[in-house]
């Protein structure tokens, strides 16, 4: 069954206990984190902090979600560097990343990070693919060991000029071959894919989903909050199978994270009840 989480970043400045207790009074079952609100690198935390923080999230009720915004505000990784060093040192924070993740009692992390991971000057797109084939091979059997799963994320073309769709990420999960690397489905990257609309998308694609994101495409903000109509969206998600969590992601906190988390697990918790009396598998018009 589709459950409900929402990103922490929404939250800033917010210590992990208000937020915890915000989500879930509003009626959320999972909270997703970004490891630049927790510390400048994961690696700066011990152990026992991680654990303490699993701590204060389960005894709110909640469950971690696992990480997502990987490399965000991070120097010297690149998933696509012709450089061997800062992708072996990319390689190694990845592993960090899902370390944390297991101690957090997280699940999945997401591979966004679309400034660490465009094409860098000279770098053509077929030694992108290489490189960051390279580095997701190496990653994959220790991340996959630690019940981990890497979902990776095509994001739209203003955001990054490397991997800008789903059948792109999908060549280069094939290539790795690893079964903890899986597609990640995002509303507002699926809204630039020139690979049909949302929710063909998603009926094509979202059994294989090991992650889902909600937000409005127009606005950025949550779902429910711009002019994009949800109902479609989950009425499909639910048909194709995707059965996992569905994060709020937004990118406009300007209506302040209260309401905004509000809006948007009404909204979805409106479509969601709708698309249940939709029969399993039917068609998506």
């Amino acid at each position: 069954m589709i459950r409900l989480g929402i990103c922490n970043e929404l939250f800033e400045g917010w210590d992990l206990e208000r937020v915890c207790r915000t989500v879930k009074d509003l009626g959320y079952e999972g909270l997703e984190l970004a490891p630049f609100t927790l510390a400048p690198r994961i690696t700066d935390l011990p152990i026992w902090r991680l654990k303490e923080m699993k701590g204060t999230i389960q005894d709110s009720g909640l469950e971690t979600i696992g990480l997502h915004w990987l490399l965000a505000k991070t120097e010297g990784l690149h998933l696509t560097s012709p450089d061997s060093s800062v992708r072996a040192h990319t390689a190694a924070y990845l592993i960090a990343l899902a370390e944390a993740t297991a101690a957090l009692g997280g699940s999945l992390m997401v591979l966004g990070s679309p400034k660490q991971r465009s094409l860098l000057p000279g770098v053509s797109i077929h030694q992108a693919y290489d490189h960051a084939a390279q580095v997701l091979a190496a990653t994959m059997p220790a991340i996959g060991a630690l019940g981990v799963q890497l979902c990776l994320e095509p994001l739209a073309p203003s955001e990054t000029d490397f991997l800008n769709s789903i059948a792109e990420a999908r060549s280069l999960i094939e290539r790795v071959n690893h079964a903890s690397l899986v597609l990640h489905l995002d509303v507002k990257a699926m809204s630039a894919d020139s690979g049909g609309s949302v929710t063909e998308l998603i009926a094509r694609y979202g059994e294989q989903a090991g992650h889902f994101h909600a937000q409005d495409p127009g606005n950025l903000q949550g779902p429910g909050m711009g002019e994009l109509d949800f109902g479609p969206i989950m009425r499909a998600l639910t048909a194709s199978g995707y059965d996992r969590w569905v994060s709020v992601e937004v990118f406009d906190y300007s209506a302040g994270p209260e309401l905004t988390a509000q809006q948007s697990i009404e909204c979805l918790k409106h479509a969601l009840a709708s698309s249940r009396t939709t029969t399993k598998h039917s068609p998506v018009y």
